[in-house]
């Protein structure tokens, strides 16, 4: 039986998928697998996966689907007692696969666990954080947090009191690395793939929260992760974060919430307009303003 399935989503990623893959050789235990989804990549990542690591299950994709649709890809075609989700720009640093898996095997409460996350100079990536809550919307990316860049609901939900020196509980860890337990995923697709480049790591810790699971975090288990990858491949990744932050409320707190969150864009948006025409009024460069427009008013319609 398989113990652990490694499932990677990669998308025009072959250098960093080649130095994960490598990383992975010496670290897993023997009853591992390692599903890589390629998404459509047009950089050669499929091909060099297929010549130099064969032992690797490759699925391709004709068309991009994104990064939720991969990962549940990659689900459904794993069958380890355990998953482990991996972005492909880390790299695993000696057995932190092994203490996460110990881990989990050791503590039935809880359904997933995650490591510490350090950018490739060795610094500790603060990427944990709380779930969103209906303050959220209003203090985070908006006027207000302009006016009070670290006020409590930003501190609250960037956890920035989080100890990463300790072994503890998180809400909602990073999803560069998380390992889980096939028992807590329930179903084939994992994430919401109507979020599916921002908050369907947010989606999933709701709904293992709201099962009675539990999230770990060890400190001791160190993965390299280069971060912002995502992000970069997403020309138009603000405007899909938006409307995937539409469809976590929706779903997590109902209508009512998500046109919350819509006038809280739309107070951002008011904000835009106001500047714009204060440099226009002092003379500097103009920017159009239609494009701004016509995508608030399609978020508007979502």
């Amino acid at each position: 039986m398989t113990e652990l399935s490694v499932v990677v989503p990669s998308c025009n990623t072959k250098s960093h998928l080649r130095a994960c893959l490598e990383s992975l050789k010496s670290t897993l235990p023997l009853s591992s697998e390692i599903v890589v989804v390629d998404d459509a990549s047009r950089d050669g990542s499929a091909r060099m996966v297929a010549d130099e690591f064969p032992h690797v299950r490759l699925l391709r994709n004709a068309q991009r689907t994104g990064l939720a649709a991969t990962m549940n890809q990659g689900l459904r075609r794993a069958r380890g007692a355990y998953v482990l989700f991996l972005h492909a720009d880390t790299r695993i640093q000696s057995n932190a696969v092994k203490q996460m898996l110990a881990f989990l095997e050791a503590n039935l409460r809880y359904g997933a666990v995650a490591p510490r996350l350090v950018r490739p100079d060795g610094e500790t990536r603060r990427d944990h954080m709380r779930l969103p809550n209906l303050w959220t919307p209003l203090f985070f990316g908006t006027p207000l947090q302009k006016a009070v860049p670290s006020n409590r609901e930003v501190k609250r939900y960037f956890a920035t009191d989080f100890d990463y020196e300790s072994d503890g509980d998180v809400e909602c860890p990073s999803g560069a690395c998380l390992l889980m337990r096939r028992k807590a995923l329930r179903k084939e697709s994992a994430f919401d793939e109507t979020m599916g480049v921002a908050f369907h790591e947010a989606d999933l810790c709701s709904r293992l929260a709201e099962a009675g699971w539990r999230i770990g975090y060890l400190e001791g288990a160190r993965v390299v992760h280069a971060g912002g990858i995502v992000a970069r491949q997403q020309d138009d990744y603000a405007v899909e974060y938006h409307r995937n932050r539409l469809a976590f409320y929706r779903k997590h707190r109902g209508e009512v919430a998500a046109w919350w969150v819509k006038a809280c864009v739309g107070f951002t948006v008011l904000e835009h307009y106001v500047v714009e025409f204060y440099r226009r009024a002092e003379g500097w460069p103009e920017e159009p303003l239609m494009p701004v427009w016509e995508q608030f008013t399609g978020f508007l319609r979502a």
